[in-house]
């Protein structure tokens, strides 16, 4: 399993206190255990998932996406699952920030 940790993800884990990053660490173990586990978005946010976890009586999301990508090397079909962390945050301008993220990763 591939896993890549975008810049507004890295950046929130980074300046959170080390309660909330292990907090964070066991979530990020909890999908890639179950990487289905997040609630699927549509719309702007097509093949976006969403996991929720609480933490201090305050609800967390973690929005990820899921890679499959297949490799044949020599007919051994070898399938690697890939995901990408894009941002983890409270409700409050979560989706608004992550849509402004994701519309500025696309033009470069």
């Amino acid at each position: 399993m591939n896993i890549i940790y975008k810049l507004p993800f890295s950046k929130y884990v980074k300046k959170a206190r080390k309660p909330l990053q292990l907090a964070i660490e066991d979530s990020i173990e909890v999908i890639c255990d179950e990487p289905d586990i997040g609630e699927k978005k549509v719309g702007d946010l097509d093949g976006i998932r969403v996991y929720k976890f609480r933490f201090n009586r305050q609800e967390y999301l973690i929005a990820y996406q899921l890679f499959l990508s297949d490799i044949d090397e020599r007919q051994l079909n070898i399938s690697i699952l890939s995901i990408d962390f894009y941002q983890v945050g409270t409700h409050e301008n979560f989706y608004n920030s992550l849509k402004r993220y994701l519309r500025k990763e696309l033009r470069t």
